[in-house]
């Protein structure tokens, strides 16, 4: 058996019993490769690569399943790999679905259960906690499990938790359904991002990462909607009920058909590692959703200071995490990281994250704010305020796969710039704060055109500048900045509004215009954060591997793990 080095752009050569064949390639490379068999090319050209020839029985080159070379193969992907992305995605979708479909059952609930607002906001606030907890654990999860065990993890887990809150008869069995619902949630984003990272080609990460915007953006939309529909007609358990066999078929068809896309790799989890993250996201994201009370509460009330147990936790939260960031540190070492920090080191990755901080918090004031406009300075019902979020909703997920294409295209900077500025203006526009609901519609579908130019590019980008290796600790930190972004988020703007409502009634004007006053205040700040984003977009860059060249990270990575067979 004989070592043979190739150049690089002659690597996909496949020499079988005395032939050869090159897909795609014409006669000029099936002769390079037989001249190549009769003579060995010098081992030492600068860029070659290990390629080994068998007389006995067809070899394909280690390169090509390389995940770096691999991945720049324009080829289709599989049956397999098809209909496993489209089953992650139904999946995530009825997931997703179930988050947003609480937003505007609250009332309800409270009148059925005797519940006080403060009590019943904890089925929100606990769902929170629970992904924040959950989700720094799911990069460890999809390397410690296979892919087929980490769905039936997700999915058996959410559905018990929807069997628990249909059949709930009070408060406690429902906010238990609720966390159990949470966990299975805070699986399935990141198994849904690693497999699709894993299983397509660079050359078309924007494509398929564009469908699953489709799923980000018109699940949250359907969601107040449908809830708003089902209550006008049915109890609150109905919610539940309707979705539950959605879940249990998309767990049945999903463990009959979902193949394994990874193995599973048998190291423990360090315990440690574990209770630092639970002790450091759960309270860090209960401060700061309680620094604002969690927005809910008189807004026009004089704001007495940020609770005491909000404060606490808060600060037992950040020492928390900076003894698990110090424990990751040394840990990675080893390769035991529970959340591999390494993911910082590529440069598109941390800018990303850091335009992803900005822009999540900046998007939660509006996400959390605009609903209690409507509802009390409008006046209108919870139907309507859900028909009022959907043409943003349908919009975003209508272009999102037009976006996808033009970004395997164009790269992230032409559409993150312009669709940055677009959110700036939709946030501008309902900062006026009209009292024509058209105009708060408009500004929404803006803000929802602008960000479909936004998630897909950001997403694709920070995942795409990782190794191959680090795809589940990427997706984990992705999950995990979302949930605290958009909590100090939501802490920062209900506390604008508060104050400034405050200010205003207090300066004699009536409740409902102090509420209005402090949603334009709040929404004025979200817009110039938005502005701040577009300038950190600037300093993004397209990824090697997305424009067809090989990615420095996956070089070395593969420089490290490929050895010639001998």
């Amino acid at each position: 058996m004989t070592v043979m080095y190739f150049p690089r752009r002659y690597s996909d050569v496949i020499l079988q019993r005395g032939s050869c064949r090159h897909e795609g390639a014409g006669r000029r490379e099936a002769s390079l490769a037989a001249t190549a068999k009769r003579r060995p090319l010098r081992s030492c050209e600068a860029g070659s690569i290990p390629f080994t020839v068998s007389p006995h029985r067809a070899y394909t080159p280690p390169v090509t399943s390389s995940p770096a070379l691999a991945a720049t193969s324009p080829a289709a992907l599989s049956s397999r790999d098809r209909s496993v992305i489209v089953l992650l995605l139904i999946s995530a979708f009825v997931v997703i679905l179930n988050e947003t479909i609480l937003s505007v059952a609250l009332p309800p609930i409270m009148d059925d259960l005797e519940l006080s607002e403060t009590t019943a906001q904890w089925l929100t606030t606990g769902f929170m906690l629970t992904m924040a907890v959950v989700i720094p654990i799911t990069g460890f999860l999809m390397g410690r499990f296979s892919t087929r065990q980490v769905f039936a993890i997700a999915m058996t887990t959410f559905t018990a938790g929807t069997l628990i809150c249909a059949v709930s008869p009070a408060f406690l069995p429902l906010l238990l359904g609720r966390i159990v619902q949470a966990s299975g949630t805070a699986i399935m984003m990141p198994l849904l991002m690693t497999t699709v990272m894993n299983l397509v080609p660079p050359s078309r990460h924007g494509q398929v990462m564009g469908n699953i915007s489709i799923v980000i953006s018109v699940a949250p939309a359907l969601g107040p909607t449908l809830s708003g529909l089902i209550l006008s007609f049915a109890p609150w358990r109905f919610l539940f009920v309707l979705v539950l066999p959605i879940a249990v078929a998309a767990l049945v068809i999903g463990l009959r058909r979902i193949q394994n896309v990874s193995e599973a790799d048998p190291k423990p989890a360090d315990p440690l590692s574990v209770l630092l993250s639970a002790v450091g996201f759960g309270p860090l994201v209960y401060g700061l959703t309680g620094i604002s009370g969690g927005g809910h509460g008189g807004a026009a009330e004089t704001p007495s200071g940020p609770p005491a147990a909000a404060l606490v936790a808060l600060a037992v939260g950040v020492v928390a995490l900076a003894l698990f960031v110090l424990r990751q540190l040394r840990l990675q070492r080893q390769e035991r990281a529970l959340l591999d920090l390494r993911t910082f080191a590529s440069r598109n990755f941390a800018v990303a994250v850091g335009l992803m901080v900005v822009m999540m918090g900046s998007m939660f004031g509006v996400v959390v704010l605009l609903p209690i406009f409507l509802q009390r300075v409008l006046e209108l019902s919870t139907l309507s305020v859900g028909l009022m979020m959907l043409p943003g909703g349908l919009a975003m997920g209508l272009l999102a796969p037009f976006v996808g294409r033009l970004f395997d295209r164009v790269g992230p900077r032409p559409l993150l710039v312009p669709g940055l500025a677009a959110v700036v203006v939709g946030i501008g526009i309902m900062s006026r704060v009209p009292e024509q609901a058209w105009l708060i519609v408009v500004g929404h579908v803006v803000m929802s055109l602008g960000l479909a130019f936004v998630f897909t590019p950001l997403m694709t980008t920070a995942m795409g500048s990782l190794p191959r290796r680090l795809y589940p600790h990427g997706s984990a930190i992705v999950g995990t900045v979302q949930q605290v972004a958009g909590a100090a988020g939501a802490a920062l703007m209900v506390s604008v509004m508060a104050r400034v409502a405050a200010g205003t009634t207090a300066g004699g004007a009536s409740e409902l215009g102090g509420i209005s006053a402090g949603t334009s205040a709040a929404f004025t700040i979200s817009a110039v954060l938005g502005l701040v984003t577009v300038v950190i977009a600037l300093f993004i860059r397209r990824n090697p591997a997305d424009a067809g060249e090989q990615p420095v990270e996956a070089a070395a990575t593969e420089s490290e793990e490929q050895t010639p067979a001998r």
